[in-house]
């Protein structure tokens, strides 16, 4: 879902993330970080001293704007994935090679 289709308003802020939602962060994440200047933007980050992880941030944010979703409230929802979906073996798979990323 293009964030152009929903009104700031309406991010979703509240619940849990769906499997299906989580899904699409870890398959637009991937396909993301292997494009060329993503990986350029990564190590220029790393090179200048600065944080990897502010820009894999900042990637994540995108994308849960792009699923009409809070970019906190998603951040916060990967904090539990594993006790929400511990049974789901094939979901935390794909979790864990997403953390790995």
């Amino acid at each position: 879902m293009s964030s152009s289709s929903r009104a700031i308003t309406e991010l979703q802020s509240s619940g849990m993330l769906s499997r299906e939602q989580l899904l699409y962060l870890f398959d637009r994440f991937a396909l993301l970080t292997s494009q060329q200047d993503v990986k350029k933007r990564i190590a220029d980050a790393v090179n200048d001293k600065q944080e990897a992880v502010a820009i894999t941030t900042a990637i994540q944010e995108g994308i849960f704007l792009e699923m009409g979703v809070d970019p906190s409230f998603g951040l916060a929802c990967l904090g539990k994935v594993n006790m929400t979906y511990e049974n789901d073996q094939d979901l935390m798979i794909r979790f864990y090679k997403f953390v790995a990323k």
